[in-house]
């Protein structure tokens, strides 16, 4: 299995997609080891503001329901299941962490209020092409709570044949009978939340998950025959080492999951208090983290998968794969998305939703969400209403994280305005990234180099008009 390796005077190399080695110095691993959005939207989560609220949701809701029929694009569906039984000490999500598994009962009422708060907006049978649980741990619920929930949504959208439904896996909740159950409630994607299979960072990060146990579970999806297993991986966990972490690619390459999500570990103790329990001394460094990334990328390849972008991995023929062979790849609140430009609602605590030219949130505590539902109110507590600026910068920044490339003359057909122009203030300031080697610039457009894909949130953050009027990032991860 080739791998990333760190060469003389600190150099690291790495492979890209097409096997040609690159070098990143250690003066570009300093340069960009400074705090940065992941853009799985832009304007960005933390620029939602509380002016507003479940109103301006109403009203976006309204206009999706009377505008032309066949216009309207299918919805996504996003479920966030808070409860966790144990509490892993890097997770930033919002969760709560009970083994009292009767909470559930009540939340799936609340859930169900939601709901038809949405079908009294939209009316009955949108069509629904994609559905994804989340948390927190889905499978926290019992098999009889999710066919429930299940239930509930199929009586007010209409999930269609062939649509992307998935859930997230906490292998230590299920076994093959629940795998099977899964299938039978119509979910035909999984995601296993893995991390790292060394017993050493499992143990640091309080998650332990044998690599047998993932192994047979993967095994039993394959014989049920979900059409996608993802398996999540993070680097940067305490205890880490690029020889640890190659261990961990090797397991992985055995298990052969059809596509692989690979984040870096966003330390931010200040913000999530779980994390504190981490010995940040325990932390590896940029150079190994950049090193963990790069044997990543020669691994994969390695092994047969495409690179999609800055965290996923597929192989050739899922359906991640061929939607950016196509062109048709989009980022969204889960990551990268088969479904463009695809109205999202969110459902349940904290979750997150898009609505034509709108952001929304759902009230973060239990009690705030409960208590507004009990009024008969959505729950959304704060949002965005996205200027025209808003729209062309995501489309350019999309465009970045996704295709790699801008194309001026696309940007300036689709928003009406001249792109040299426009951006003049963020073309100079690419220059810099350009002479780092990060980008290519000409008349016709941007493109991201090889060794820019590891950087690219620092391409994006260049078009961010708040992140450059605000120059406090402390909030957001490290880009390495």
């Amino acid at each position: 299995m080739s791998s990333g390796q760190v060469g003389g005077r600190g150099t690291v190399t790495y492979l890209h997609e097409k096997h040609v080695m690159t070098n990143v110095s250690p003066e570009l691993l300093q340069r960009f080891d400074v705090p940065g959005p992941r853009y799985t939207s832009y304007p960005t989560a933390d620029r939602f503001v509380e002016a507003f609220t479940e109103t301006d949701y109403g009203q976006a809701l309204a206009q999706r329901r009377t505008g032309p029929a066949g216009l309207t694009m299918p919805l996504s569906l996003y479920v966030h299941i808070p409860f966790c039984e144990s509490l892993c000490y890097y997770c930033a999500c919002n969760k709560i962490i009970t083994k009292h598994h009767s909470r559930a009962v009540s939340y799936l009422r609340y859930l169900s209020r939601e709901i038809d708060l949405h079908t009294a907006q939209l009316g009955q049978g949108q069509t629904v092409t994609q559905l994804h649980l989340g948390g927190g741990s889905p499978t926290f619920l019992s098999d009889d709570e999710l066919r429930e929930l299940m239930a509930m949504l199929r009586r007010s959208f209409t999930m269609v044949p062939g649509g992307e439904y998935s859930i997230e896996i906490d292998p230590r909740t299920v076994d093959g009978s629940r795998l099977r159950a899964l299938a039978d409630m119509g979910f035909n994607r999984l995601s296993f939340g893995v991390q790292d299979f060394d017993p050493d960072v499992q143990k640091a990060v309080h998650r332990i998950q044998p690599f047998e146990q993932v192994s047979e579970l993967m095994v039993q999806a394959r014989e049920v025959g979900f059409d996608s297993i993802n398996v999540d991986l993070i680097y940067g966990l305490p205890r880490q080492t690029p020889e640890s972490f190659a261990r961990t690619l090797a397991q992985v390459a055995q298990l052969k999951p059809d596509r692989i999500a690979l984040y870096a570990y966003a330390h931010l103790p200040e913000r999530f208090k779980p994390q504190r329990r981490i010995v940040s001394a325990d932390l590896p460094g940029a150079a190994a983290k950049v090193a963990m990334l790069s044997q990543s990328l020669a691994a994969f390849m390695a092994s047969g998968y495409v690179y999609i972008g800055m965290d996923h991995f597929a192989l050739p023929n899922d359906a991640l794969a061929v939607a950016k062979r196509q062109g048709r790849l989009h980022r969204n609140f889960q990551g990268y998305s088969t479904q463009p430009d695809c109205d999202l609602i969110g459902l349940g605590v904290s979750a997150i939703g898009r609505i034509g030219a709108t952001y929304s949130q759902n009230a973060k505590t239990m009690e705030e969400y409960c208590d507004h539902l009990d009024q008969n109110r959505l729950p959304v507590v704060r949002g965005l209403a996205l200027s025209r600026d808003d729209l062309a910068r995501r489309a350019v920044i999309m465009a970045l994280m996704c295709q790699g490339q801008v194309i001026f003359e696309s940007i300036e057909l689709a928003w009406l305005l001249d792109f040299r122009s426009y951006f003049a203030a963020e073309l100079e300031q690419l220059r810099s990234l350009a002479d780092a080697g990060l980008v290519l610039l000409d008349e016709s457009g941007i493109q991201v180099t090889a060794q820019g894909w590891f950087f690219v949130r620092a391409v994006a953050m260049v078009f961010d008009r708040y992140l450059q009027a605000d120059r406090n990032r402390a909030r957001f991860s490290r880009i390495i």
